[in-house]
């Protein structure tokens, strides 16, 4: 299923973005609602706060006294851990069995405040972090909550950045304009990207591409590419030795058409195969259609034909809103060392990236009018050649 992040600084507007979503249809997964649930009277986390805490964290209903509790572990780096190593994994526990208790076709939103915080954002799918300025977020809370202007901002201090969350965010939602827009945002971005990537999740398939556009170069790929790589990671896990950007987004001030590719790293094919199934769980599935790179000549094969010094597993995203290219290729192989190759050499060599650019542009022209396979094929027609000639150039770069 579509594991999908909600976050937010205090005052920001989730909880808005959360009951929107409900209403479209998504699983609401409340970490706040968890959090209490797992230490309300009667369960083994407060009874596990009482025996490290004492009784006097307890009201005089049984129920836990949050103030009380939270005098105990202010300041106290061990006493804050030992609260933590008691109630994140029975939170960690019950949030494990909502999620396996929801339809297997559901879009799961976890609204988590402390997504950023714990770490969490690689876990997710996709994270969403709900956007206003800080003034804006205090004016709210002392306005509509009550809560004093001073104690906002020391609470707001304590918690992640604006940059921190932008920084995770894959979806930045605005909530600083008029009632309703934000609901209006959120309905576009449901139709649109959740409900495509989450049919693409459980079905196994890419998201769709359209016509080969050439677009100026993005100063925000390099950190998509990096959220991305993040994810990789945790579906990885020891089997992967590294994972790049790679490609023509790499390339700084090079226009590329707007699709992140990345190399993972492994051992032999057998791990790649391996991969698989961790790859498409976390948003991408196998192309089992593309198992090999174009031959070029090398010194193991200097004619260029030994197809299995090429061979690769190649992954693309299911997500509609960020198209990218996953390649699995094995460490010290050909295609492995030449991509990473190609991406250093055009970004020292002016005249190369310039050379590159020419052939990419023809390439959309020839592509033009075409769209998905057929698309990608009359491209790559104009490109490989270029590449077959720039890899010896490559090389003696390389060599100095």
């Amino acid at each position: 299923m579509l594991r999908i992040g909600l976050t937010g600084g205090m005052g920001a507007g989730k909880s808005t973005v959360a009951l929107a979503l409900a209403d479209l249809g998504a699983v609401i997964i409340d970490s706040d609602l968890i959090a209490r649930e797992v230490v309300a009277p009667g369960t083994e986390g407060l009874a596990a706060l009482v025996e490290v805490f004492g009784a006097d964290i307890l009201a005089a209903d049984g129920s836990l006294d949050r103030p009380a509790l939270a005098a105990k572990v202010f300041g106290d780096d061990a006493a804050r851990a030992k609260l933590n190593s008691i109630t994140h994994p029975l939170v960690g526990k019950r949030t494990a069995e909502l999620i396996a208790a929801a339809p297997p076709e559901s879009i799961v939103v976890q609204d988590i405040p402390l997504l950023v915080e714990n770490g969490l954002a690689p876990l997710m799918n996709l994270v969403l972090v709900v956007d206003v300025d800080i003034e804006t977020r205090i004016h709210r809370l002392v306005e509509f909550r009550g809560v004093d202007e001073a104690d906002a901002r020391a609470r707001i201090a304590a918690q992640a950045t604006d940059e921190q969350r932008r920084a995770v965010a894959d979806v930045l939602l605005d909530n600083s304009g008029a009632p309703g827009e934000v609901e209006a945002e959120v309905h576009r971005l449901w139709t649109e990207r959740l409900v495509p990537f989450e049919q693409n999740l459980r079905t196994g398939t890419s998201a769709r591409r359209g016509a080969i556009r050439i677009v100026p170069p993005d100063p925000d790929w390099p950190a998509e590419a990096q959220r991305l790589i993040a994810r990789l990671w945790i579906a990885c896990g020891t089997t992967a030795s590294r994972i790049d950007h790679i490609g023509s987004t790499a390339v700084p001030g090079l226009p590329a058409e707007d699709v992140l590719d990345l190399q993972i790293t492994v051992a032999d094919l057998a791990a790649a195969d391996s991969l698989r199934d961790a790859l498409g769980a976390a948003g991408f599935p196998c192309r089992p259609d593309i198992t090999q790179d174009d031959p070029k000549p090398t010194s193991q094969d200097p004619a260029g034909i030994d197809t299995a010094l090429w061979s690769k597993r190649f992954h693309q995203s299911a997500d509609p809103g960020r198209l990218a290219n996953v390649h699995v290729r094995v460490a010290g192989s050909p295609g492995q060392r030449y991509t990473l190759l190609i991406r250093d050499w055009l970004s020292a060599d002016t005249d190369a990236r310039a050379e590159y650019l020419a052939v990419k542009r023809a390439g959309e022209a020839a592509a033009a009018g075409l769209t998905g396979v057929a698309a990608t094929s009359a491209y790559q027609k104009v490109e490989e050649p270029w590449f077959a000639t720039a890899y010896p150039r490559a090389l003696a770069w390389q060599t100095g």
